[in-house]
């Protein structure tokens, strides 16, 4: 499916701030960032990659902090309150 139809079908771009352990390490933190698009509020894109980074990778997840926004919106108009017309 393109990114289009998957926005119409109301998926939102959407970034996660992951912050997890160093393997070596255990009391650094290191940040990663991700981003895709995906549905709020469930988000079963990103909750899919964080289960594969549970199984898969050996730094322990610390934390995460999402942020979505629509991508398709209907178009804002200001209206102007004034006109000014110089010569």
């Amino acid at each position: 499916m393109s990114d289009f139809n998957m926005m119409l079908k109301d998926y939102r771009l959407t970034t996660a701030e992951i912050l997890y352990h160093l393997p070596d390490y255990p009391m650094l933190l290191q940040t990663f960032l991700w981003q895709d698009l995906d549905i709020a509020p469930r988000y079963p894109v990103l909750n899919k990659f964080l289960n594969f980074w549970e199984k898969k990778i050996d730094g322990k997840l610390h934390s995460v902090t999402v942020a979505s926004t629509e991508i398709i919106t209907p178009a804002k108009f200001v209206y102007c309150k004034g006109e000014l017309n110089i010569h």
